[in-house]
């Protein structure tokens, strides 16, 4: 559990509740980059490293092999946005960047180490935890909202504030980086399969 992961779960799962028209649609976290290698906090402007491009490409072909995905909404940020150029390219399918789907903004916080990330902290330049979680669940409600199956391509906090408020339960075997994900509705409630 990432530190001040509570503090982010609780702000999630609270009102106002994520409803998706949809019955189904994917996550998928971006491809590797340089800063996930050395578990940097990183800036929006970090691409993919060459890992991070061939993970991107496996993803396409597992989640071209679901079959049924319709469009995909994606972070701008470069690293999410060439993960997901890499899947709708492969399923010729609609591509919508969503600035809103970005990673938290760390401001002061960026290049120092992951590892010790606090959740909590409210670094200077940077983006709080509520403004956070309270963008992620607007964007997420918009992209899931709309006709058809998506694929959202974004980022590990992004994944954790979506399970939250769909109060699905986080496993960090669920975050690491290019695993595709579908999520689905059932009488019980939302279920997560790994693709």
């Amino acid at each position: 559990m990432i530190r001040g992961g509570e503090e982010l779960i609780a702000l999630s799962a609270a009102p106002p509740a994520l409803r998706p028209a949809a019955r189904r649609f994917y996550f998928l976290r971006h491809g590797e980059t340089a800063g996930n290698a050395t578990f940097i906090v990183q800036s929006p402007v970090i691409p993919l490293n060459h890992a991070g491009r061939a993970q991107a490409e496996r993803a396409a072909e597992r989640l071209a092999d679901a079959g049924d995905i319709t469009r995909i909404e994606a972070s701008s940020y470069p690293r999410a946005y060439e993960t997901a150029q890499a899947v709708a390219r492969l399923l010729a399918v609609p591509m919508n960047a969503t600035p809103r789907l970005g990673e938290r903004l760390f401001g002061e916080l960026v290049g120092q180490s992951a590892l010790q990330l606090d959740w909590r902290a409210q670094p200077a330049g940077g983006e709080t935890l509520p403004a956070f979680v309270a963008r992620t669940k607007s964007a997420a409600a918009v992209a899931l909202q709309v006709a058809g199956i998506p694929c959202i391509v974004a980022h590990g906090g992004n994944l954790r504030v979506i399970m939250a408020a769909l109060g699905v339960a986080f496993r960090d075997e669920l975050a690491p980086n290019a695993l595709p994900l579908r999520f689905d509705r059932t009488a019980a409630g939302w279920t997560v399969t790994v693709l």
